[in-house]
């Protein structure tokens, strides 16, 4: 198998990088990855591109939610390369409005054969990020045609009653992005709401109307779908006794109520009610039996039955630890994503101290990542190393600098935003 040239080009670097002196190290490498990971035009791309991580053990590849991941996390200093990626993402959306899943390269060429699944569609909140930085006001109407389609795509292709699902419940292609999760383990060949696949579709709503309304284009028709979704997200898959989000199957099976990340992301695109967050967050997030781990957050919950070490069944994926800390922050729980993140990032750091290398997940409880196993039945059971796809640690250390508390002359400690917050110890 013969990858695709590697190309010379020199990312902007944030100076300083952002975050503690303890995580310049590891920081510093990650951006270094960036750009081994950036390769030569190869069709259908006219310019060039960025690899998942060159440790991707069926890489060189491209697409899924690891191109949004790697986009944000260098942004700031380098719009022109995360809009270059994004555009290459859409470009690959086929006439149905289906963005299909990863692209490989094989013999030297993109393996084009047609897909049939997808992935979390989360592009949009790329858009959006560049505009905030200005200069760009054409990118919202060029994309605009791509976010309707896809919209049309999964209401034709992915509804189940009035919430979407991925089809992972019927059939294990893993378009959820979460292989293997423990969510699937007792379903098949059944359509029905999914928690992460519906918080999505809102996403996609609540996207529609905001950019319709830009645009000067009729918003009544996705405001009308992001609120009916928003109140079947609210009122039938979020479980009063246990304070969780589910998937519409284990809602109603009490058996089956593992609690795992996905019950997040609700949270993270802003369906939740503000109650509904606050208990995600206080029984939950920052319970240390559960998801507030050394290394948080694991991605089923430490004190469950269905707990291991095996890849989405309990180790930490740091891309989640992104998604879930800024959802603590749309509900002014700033205090809940700085001690995330922090926690995410020195256990990042210090596995990068032992290994030298960034890992596609973690250990929660920032043991050896030896014991980690990936898909026991394939020739790939650990964790691949120096994979960027899952690993915006730039992008976590900007959010942290900007909701970590500023220590006054006074003793009293404010946020980011100057509200005070009393004095310390």
């Amino acid at each position: 198998m013969n990858g695709p040239e590697k190309t010379p080009m020199h990312l902007n670097r944030p100076t300083p990088f952002p975050g503690k002196a303890s995580w310049q190290p590891l920081l510093k490498y990650t951006m270094d990855l960036h750009e081994k990971s950036i390769r030569a035009p190869l069709p259908p791309f006219m310019t060039p591109w960025e690899e998942i991580g060159p440790g991707y053990c069926y890489g060189p590849a491209f697409g899924h939610w690891d191109t949004i991941h790697q986009a944000l996390d260098v942004l700031p200093e380098n719009p022109g390369h995360a809009r270059s990626q994004l555009m290459h993402y859409l470009a690959l959306q086929y006439g149905t409005g289906m963005l299909p899943g990863v692209l490989y390269v094989r013999e030297g060429a993109f393996h084009l054969k047609p897909q049939t699944w997808t992935h979390p569609p989360l592009w949009p909140i790329l858009v959006d990020e560049l505009l905030l930085l200005g200069g760009d006001e054409g990118l919202r109407e060029e994309t605009y045609g791509k976010l309707i389609r896809q919209i049309g795509w999964f209401e034709r292709d992915r509804k189940a009653g009035d919430g979407f699902f991925y089809r992972d419940i019927l059939d294990h292609e893993w378009e959820s992005g979460v292989d293997e999760g423990v969510r699937f383990d007792k379903v098949r060949n059944q359509k029905a709401a999914c928690i992460d696949a519906s918080a999505h579709l809102f996403l996609l709503y609540r996207t529609a109307e905001e950019w319709s309304k830009k645009l000067s284009i009729s918003a009544g028709e996705y405001a009308e779908k992001r609120t009916k979704i928003q109140r079947y997200i609210q009122d039938h898959l979020f479980h009063e006794e246990v304070g969780f989000f589910f998937d519409a199957w284990i809602e109603r099976d009490s058996k089956s109520k593992a609690l795992s990340f996905d019950g997040f992301w609700p949270m993270v695109v802003g369906a939740a009610s503000p109650a509904q967050a606050q208990r995600l967050i206080d029984e939950h997030l920052l319970n240390p039996k559960r998801f507030l781990t050394a290394h948080p957050l694991p991605s089923v919950s430490r004190d469950e039955p269905a707990f291991t070490l095996r890849m989405w069944r309990g180790p930490v994926w740091n891309s989640m630890v992104f998604w879930v800390a800024k959802g603590c922050c749309a509900y002014q729980r700033e205090d809940a994503a700085r001690q995330l993140l922090e926690g995410a990032l020195d256990s990042a750091a210090l596995q990068f101290e032992r290994t030298g290398k960034i890992l596609e997940f973690y250990h929660p409880d920032r043991g050896s990542q030896a014991d980690l196993e990936r898909k026991p039945q394939t020739p790939f059971n650990q964790p691949c190393c120096d994979y960027l796809g899952h690993n915006p640690l730039l992008a976590m250390a900007r959010l942290w600098d900007a909701v970590k508390p500023m220590r006054m002359g006074d003793g009293s400690v404010v946020n980011s935003a100057g509200e005070a917050s009393g004095k310390t110890e």
